[in-house]
Formats: structure tokens, sequence, C-alpha cells
């Protein structure tokens, strides 16, 4: 067993550096250190561990079972140990600097960040974001280790594995061009069916499985054209004759010049859950409660 009072508590910023960066120079440009010096860390962390932690692949350093199974527990350490010498620094959201990292989806850029964007302006003028889209599959260790602060959108699977809070429940509708000879509020099945449409894959799990959850109510669509997100939806339906389904606010945003006519669709879906994720390690870190709540207080809806 090691002994505690033996370990220098840096071979633990190394250790995360390494697992992150995938390479020691990467994580010694990260630390200020040398190769040498992060080399020599990673030989002691070897020795303590009794494992040789990374395996050096073509072009990185991939973690073993073993330092796979520490990765939690290390980042919960490091952690803990910065809210210790942050005890009595408290986050003003006023005068920080600091850059948060977020995911969410091209549709959820559009109908999220110009709100939040707004917020921030007012309350946290040098607060900066930084916002990817992070596969799901990936999320929740992004989340663990730090590098994403908060991801927001529909991700059921993450549920089992981080903390989240409901922002709102989301129907789908659908949407075409104004035009003569369509119907003035509602869709009938055999309309609905006549046109051609768009099928969006986007990365959030509901808009993929919009073809499935139709064809189980027995809408089986033409689909004219697969796109992976929504960004080029406007300008296509704006020159054709093709619907899109997609979700309520997305299509209010489409629509703000009044061009498009949108439907409910003519068969009952499920509503989605909006969420917003973050992992439990920095549950009561002052700056993700802050930026937490700026997000829930945003875009929350009863």
């Amino acid at each position: 067993m090691v002994d505690f009072n033996d370990v220098d508590l840096n071979l633990l910023r190394v250790f995360q550096a390494i697992l992150e960066e995938r390479s020691l120079t990467r994580a010694g440009q990260r630390l200020g250190l040398s190769q040498p010096a992060v080399s020599y860390s990673l030989g002691r962390l070897r020795s303590l561990f009794d494992d040789p932690l990374f395996v050096r692949t073509t072009g990185e350093m991939l973690p073993t079972p073993t330092a796979t199974e520490l990765s939690a527990p290390v980042n919960r350490a490091i952690s803990s140990l910065r809210e210790v010498f942050r005890h009595g620094d408290r986050f003003d959201p006023a005068a920080s600097s600091r850059e948060f990292h977020l995911s969410m989806s091209d549709v959820g850029e559009q109908v999220f960040l110009p709100i939040l964007c707004t917020k921030l302006q007012q309350t946290a003028p040098f607060v900066r974001l930084s916002v990817q889209q992070i596969p799901i599959a990936d999320a929740e260790e992004r989340l663990r280790l730090g590098q994403l602060d908060f991801a927001v959108g529909n991700m059921p699977a993450l549920k089992l594995t981080t903390q989240y809070a409901l922002l709102f429940h989301e129907p789908y509708v659908c949407m075409t061009r104004k035009r003569t000879g369509l119907p003035a509020r509602q869709i009938s099945r055999e309309k609905f069916l006549s046109l051609s449409h768009i099928s969006v894959g986007s990365s959030e799990s509901s808009h993929r499985n919009i073809e499935h959850l139709l064809q189980a109510e027995g809408l089986h669509r033409r689909i004219a054209l697969r796109v992976p997100h929504f960004t080029v939806v406007p300008q296509i339906i704006r020159r054709t004759d093709w619907m899109v389904t997609l979700p309520l606010r997305v299509a209010r945003l489409f629509n703000e010049r009044g061009e498009f006519v949108i439907y409910p669709l003519p068969v009952q879906i499920p509503e989605v859950e909006v969420t917003v994720h973050w992992h439990d390690a920095f549950e009561s870190e002052e700056g993700n409660r802050w930026l937490r709540s700026v997000i829930i207080d945003s875009l929350h809806e009863d």
C-alpha cells in the first residue's frame, strides 16, 4: 500500500495532464515542465501504482485500464484541492474573465446562445464562452475531466452519469414555404405524406429518432434530402415545396420573417426533454454553480 505521506501531490497534476493531453510533450507545455521532468514524474507514478498507466502508440499515450479506473478519483481529488485553495476567493461574475466550455447542437446554439450571451453581457461582461458540438458518447468523460462545464440539449443517456436540471419540454412541428393550396391551420396525414421532406440527422437523439417515431405512427415520409444539421434548412425550404419536421422553438426562429407556415404534426409523438448537465465533481464549485443558475434561470420554462 502506498504511504500517503510519501506522495508528492503534484504527481496527480501530471497524471491528469497526460490523461487529457495523451502526450508527454503537451502535458509538459500545459504544466510548464520539460518533457524529461514529465517522464520522471510518470516513472514515479508507475512505481507507485505498479502499472505502466500509459502506453505509447502511434501519435498518443493511451491509458491502461488502471489509469482509466484512477481517472475519476484523481479528478475529484484535484477538484477538491482547487476548492481548498479557492477558499476565501469568491467567484465574482462581474469581474471574472473565466472561460466556460459548453456543448450543444447547432440548433441549440441558434436557440440558446443569443439568450445566454445577452444575459452574460449584462451581468458578467468579461466571462467568456467556448461552445462545441461534443458527441453524446464523449460528453460524460469531458464533463468528468473538467474539459466541459455543461452540456445542453436532449441527452437522456447522460442522466445516468451526471447531475442535470430540466429546462423545458419541446414539441415537434412541421414547416414548409407559404404558398397557395396549403391548409390554414392543420395538415392532414395525406397532405403531409404527399410532400417531399428534409431529414435532419442532428447529434441530438431526438432529431435522429424522428423518422422512427413517425414510422411507428404509420407515416413513411418521402425523403428528398438528408442533412447533418439544421443550419441550411431555411434556405432550402425557402426555395422548394419541401417540408421539415423540427422543434417548435427552432421553427419560430426560422420563421421570424413570416415566410413559412408551421403546423402541428398530423400524429402525436412524445415531446422531448431539454436538459442541462454537469458533473457531480463540480457540483459545489462556485463558478459552475453561478453559470448553472444563469442557464437554468434564462432557459427554464414551466
